[in-house]
């Protein structure tokens, strides 16, 4: 089949990859543990699929505005700009199917050949991959274990120029659990507007998940409100993977440019879903804070876990639910560790380097799991290891 030369440009997703190999030595009568998959294992909160049945009921089955419908862009500016502090015009809210849209339709609206994108790294392998398919320059900001996957922000004082179109933050941070501190965010945000024209994707999907310190958007800081994307969304905080909702709030000479994106896209979110969304946002929050103390518990359990075996070095995560242990003292290559894992110890983990160039040498491990499995896992590995 003759494919246009651009699909060349797309990465994948390695999680659903090393998923479906779990799945077949599973039907193969396999025992494994999933750490591979980045998705809350609690349900979602009966408040919220109640409201998407009575939405059902009352007819939210058909095309609604592009944007969103306008209540649900009231509730979700309400949401975000009480969150932090902020006045947002809901206008400026866009609804889409998931959070990945947003990526997608701010990358085609600004990058273009000639123009740089930063991105941290290692990183979220849909930020490189959308990067090279726009045509744009992917700029790595390099993440490393022995600053705690903290970014050397004189070193990217050094990637921003006239050429940079955008710059991608992710915080708190998948694969490596880290958060970007007021005093790097206020130093980030000084040298985009003192070295470029560069807007800001600030993808702050796990932001409820915070175990250390604040959550902390570029968009309040000084001139950056209207040079900020905030990508946020459902799936994490309230376990609604499988609800596909995400949203953006642009800066107002975008909206025209991504409704348009949408509109020759996905047309719109689905209309029972989206007054979900208000439930979700306005309703109780336990669940919220339930979660994240569960998330917090199964985080110890893996760092002190994985720091007892040999080789393995793991800086403690400050948010998300994701460890991103150093391997190298094993002296298998992330690969290495990943296929061993799954094929030997039965244990689904993600190699580092599908994250990045920065993350080989490490392999990440999603603690969205029972404490018993994350038991059993850290055992697995441990005896793999010590072989």
């Amino acid at each position: 089949m003759n494919v246009a030369e651009r699909m060349s440009l797309l990465g994948t997703e390695s999680a659903f990859e090393v998923l479906a190999r779990a799945k077949a030595l599973e039907a193969q009568g396999k025992d494994i543990v999933h750490l591979e998959i980045g998705e809350p294992d609690f349900d979602t909160p009966k408040h919220i699929k109640d409201a998407a049945i009575k939405a059902l009921q009352d007819g939210y089955t058909h095309y609604v505005p592009t944007p969103g419908i306008p209540e649900v862009r009231q509730a979700v500016a309400r949401n975000v700009g009480e969150r932090r502090g902020m006045d947002i015009d809901w206008n400026r809210v866009i609804i889409t199917p998931g959070a990945k849209p947003i990526m997608f339709f701010t990358l085609l609206a600004l990058a273009e050949p000639g123009a740089e994108v930063i991105y941290p790294d290692p990183g979220f392998p849909i930020y490189e991959s959308m990067v090279n398919f726009c045509g744009a320059k992917a700029v790595p900001m390099p993440l490393r274990g022995e600053s705690d996957y903290h970014p050397d922000l004189d070193e990217f004082a050094t990637l921003v120029n006239k050429n940079t179109r955008l710059v991608i933050l992710n915080s708190p941070h998948n694969p490596c659990g880290s958060v970007l501190s007021r005093e790097e965010i206020e130093r980030i945000a000084a040298i985009v507007r003192e070295q470029s024209d560069a807007y800001i994707l600030a993808d702050e999907v796990y932001k409820d998940l915070l175990y250390t310190g604040e959550h902390v958007s570029i968009a309040t800081m000084p001139g950056m409100a209207g040079r900020t994307i905030i990508l946020d969304g459902l799936s994490k905080s309230y376990a609604m993977t499988g609800w596909r909702l995400g949203y953006g709030v642009f800066p107002e000479p975008l909206v025209e440019h991504i409704t348009k994106l949408a509109v020759n896209s996905v047309s719109c979110a689905n209309a029972f879903s989206q007054m979900a969304m208000i439930a979700a946002l306005e309703g109780p929050q336990d669940s919220v804070s339930a979660m994240r103390e569960e998330f917090m518990k199964r985080r110890d359990v893996v760092v002190e876990g994985l720091r007892s075996i040999p080789g393995v070095t793991c800086p403690m995560p400050e948010g998300a639910f994701y460890a991103f242990p150093s391997i190298k003292g094993t002296g298998l290559t992330s690969m290495e560790f990943e296929a061993k894992a799954l094929q030997e110890a039965g244990v689904a983990v993600l190699s580092g380097s599908a994250f990045g160039g920065y993350g080989d040498g490490y392999v990440r491990l999603s603690y969205a799991n029972s404490v018993k499995n994350l038991q059993k896992a850290i055992e697995r590995l441990r005896g793999m290891v010590k072989g």
